[in-house]
């Protein structure tokens, strides 16, 4: 179940995208920046609303993105279609090492996913794994029809955000 997609650019960058066991799913992808830059762009509010939405949704937006990333914080993403009624995802963070390592709470379920997003140095490239456990198969399976599906777009965003940041 691997899927390539293209950086900014049109330059060819895989994702690989690996179910592992029945409640596993690791998303890898190497980016054209330094850990500390790309660290910043899922930590920092700012940067992460430019990139995290997939433009795919059209009509959806990202109307509220509070993080407080760090060891105990906890963070919010609300997301709308211009009406009243609006989703939230919103967990605790578990886990926190400042450009290595952010680990946290999916808890918008009553048994959600934990998700760790590790930053690993390549010679000043970055080897983003993006690693989701599901309380349950059945979770994982909505999660590759919902969310997770949307990934390798979201990574692209990424990866262009990180072209316009320099490094």
């Amino acid at each position: 179940m691997d899927q390539q997609a293209s950086s900014a650019g049109g330059v060819s960058n895989p994702t690989s995208v690996e179910r592992r066991g029945h409640r596993e799913l690791v998303i890898t992808r190497t980016f054209n920046a330094p850990p500390n830059v790309v660290y910043r762009a899922w930590s920092q509010p700012d940067l992460f609303r430019r990139w995290w939405m997939p433009r795919s949704l059209t009509g959806v937006s990202l109307v509220g993105c509070d993080m407080d990333v760090r060891t105990g914080g906890k963070y919010r993403l609300e997301f709308g279609s211009g009406g009243s009624e609006t989703m939230a995802f919103y967990g605790k963070y578990l886990d926190v090492v400042e450009n290595h390592r952010i680990v946290w709470t999916n808890d918008e379920e009553q048994e959600g996913a934990i998700t760790t997003v590790t930053f690993e140095d390549q010679g000043g490239r970055t080897l983003v794994t993006f690693h989701e456990a599901y309380p349950s198969p059945e979770a994982l399976e909505e999660a590759l029809q919902g969310s997770a599906a949307g990934l390798p777009e979201q990574l692209d965003q990424l990866a262009e955000l990180l072209a316009s940041l320099g490094s």
